[in-house]
């Protein structure tokens, strides 16, 4: 029997020194709109909808690992999507991402 492992395709996005700490940037990855967070040293690509009420989260706070939806306040965690807090209940999508060569790749 064989087994078929499954990698995930990175897509070259943007240079990482064009994203700052603290700094959100709404990008286009293979058709899908991607969130790119910086924070901490680290970048998260997240999907830009809060899901609460399906507020866009681009003009969202940063910090300390999580980002504020804009419209209610509900926190989630960059890394795994999970809410923090109320109103927000379920999970916002999160994506794979890696820095190559100075370039910020990711699979969607």
């Amino acid at each position: 029997m064989r087994y078929r492992m499954t990698h995930p395709l990175f897509t070259p996005i943007l240079p990482v020194a064009e994203l700052n700490d603290g700094q959100v940037r709404l990008v286009d990855a293979s058709g899908t709109a991607v969130l790119l967070c910086a924070d901490e040293g680290e970048v998260y690509a997240i999907e830009n909808r809060c899901s609460h009420l399906d507020e866009p989260l681009a003009c969202g706070k940063v910090k300390w690992g999580w980002i504020a939806c804009p419209a209610h306040g509900a926190r989630f965690d960059l890394a795994t999507g999970e809410p923090m807090n109320p109103p927000a209940t379920a999970p916002i999508r999160t994506f794979p991402v890696q820095v190559v060569d100075g370039m910020i790749e990711v699979a969607v």
